[in-house]
């Protein structure tokens, strides 16, 4: 195996986000065969000795990949102290440390992908690089051209933030409101019921269908699976492009 950045090494053996593994460096917390690392320090996990900690890193687990239907009133945090709320970690029976990949709010159901594989989580959820998530959103009235155009050229939030242009449409009309498909390159908390409130469209239901190539499919809300070889290409490969556009 070739010699890798240290951070990237620590990200993929579980202990973080790259940003956080830069963090455990910068902190004097891990060693190389003795030495104290720093940012660029390179190494070999195969043939180096690498300590966090005074502790060896575990050997490189399997990568797992697994997309999960989240359920309406279960959290998307895979670890939450004093919640008595069940998590996505509650309905994925695996063993090991999983990244939640793009978090839905309790109320929101759909698409997340768990994952131990620390670069992929964090090249997906970094707002620099801009993954498209495609939502279901049923709103309590229909809409009209100008709330469309609102959240098509960015709705400014509560606190002077203008979000990113949305793509918007109406999918389809359901009693006094309707379905609309909207994709997004960015996913501050709540985002989509507060455009909603701010543009006098309240928001009754999220389903996220889609994380880059990822597609939510037929999957029942609670039900999960693993991801097919193909499906961890695709979406490595709009990683690896977007990264480097």
């Amino acid at each position: 195996m070739a010699e890798e950045r240290v951070q990237k090494i620590l990200a993929r053996a579980g202990y973080g986000s790259r940003r956080a593994c830069e963090e455990l460096i910068l902190a004097g917390r891990v060693k190389i065969n003795g030495q104290t690392a720093v940012l660029g320090s390179k190494a070999d996990p195969s043939r180096d000795q690498i300590l966090v900690d005074g502790q060896k890193i575990p050997l490189q687990p399997p990568p797992v990949y697994i997309m999960l239907h989240k359920p309406q009133g279960v959290l998307s945090d895979v670890e939450v102290h004093k919640d008595p709320r069940p998590t996505v970690r509650d309905l994925v029976p695996v063993e090991g440390h999983l990244f939640s990949v793009g978090r839905l709010d309790y109320e929101s159901e759909g698409l997340i992908l768990l994952t131990n594989d620390g670069e992929l989580a964090n090249r997906l959820t970094h707002p620099r690089y801009g993954h498209e998530k495609e939502y279901r959103v049923l709103v309590g009235t229909r809409p009209d051209e100008r709330q469309l155009e609102a959240w098509r050229h960015g709705v400014v939030l509560e606190d002077g933030y203008r979000t990113a242009p949305a793509q918007v449409r109406v999918e389809g009309v359901a009693g006094k409101g309707a379905w609309l498909r909207v994709i997004l390159r960015e996913g501050r908390k709540r985002q989509i019921r507060e455009m909603g409130r701010l543009t006098g469209l309240p928001v009754l239901r999220i389903i996220r269908i889609r994380i880059g190539s990822l597609l939510l499919g037929d999957l029942k809300p609670g039900e999960w699976r693993y991801l097919t070889p193909q499906e961890v290409r695709l979406l490595k490969a709009g990683v690896s492009s977007s990264a480097r556009s």
